[in-house]
């Protein structure tokens, strides 16, 4: 069962990274070619990163099929200490107040994602 729950939280990390590198590479892209502003950029980050550990959460919740909270929670821990691990490291600056609550909206979105998650695949399976 430790192998299932593994699995799930590789499967949730992979898709968080996924598209949040995907949305990088798009944002990019409108920066460089378009008139879309770094004012608005801040937002749209923010927001793709909110939906990216949703889809994390919800997917290892598929992939586990119970105790959806802790899969959810798991997902979005493992991706703030990502983040903040690759801040510190990489650029030598501490956590500020802005990023803890930006760090808790992402752990209640992968959170709530892994939940809806387990409810969801335990619903396809109770109807066969």
């Amino acid at each position: 069962m430790a192998r299932v729950r593994l699995t799930a939280l590789l499967y949730g990390w992979i898709t968080a990274l996924g598209l949040i590198l995907a949305a990088s590479l798009i944002l990019s892209i409108l920066l460089k070619f378009t008139s879309f502003g770094a004012a608005a950029l801040n937002w749209t980050t923010l927001s793709i990163s909110i939906a990216a550990l949703f889809l994390g959460g919800l997917i290892s919740g598929l992939k586990g099929k119970e105790k959806g909270w802790i899969l959810g929670g798991l997902t979005g821990l493992g991706f703030i200490l990502f983040i903040l691990l690759y801040q510190y490291l990489g650029y030598r600056t501490g956590i500020t107040l802005e990023q803890l609550v930006h760090c808790g909206g992402f752990l209640a979105a992968s959170l709530i994602g892994g939940m809806l998650g387990v409810n969801l695949s335990s619903d396809t399976n109770s109807s066969k």
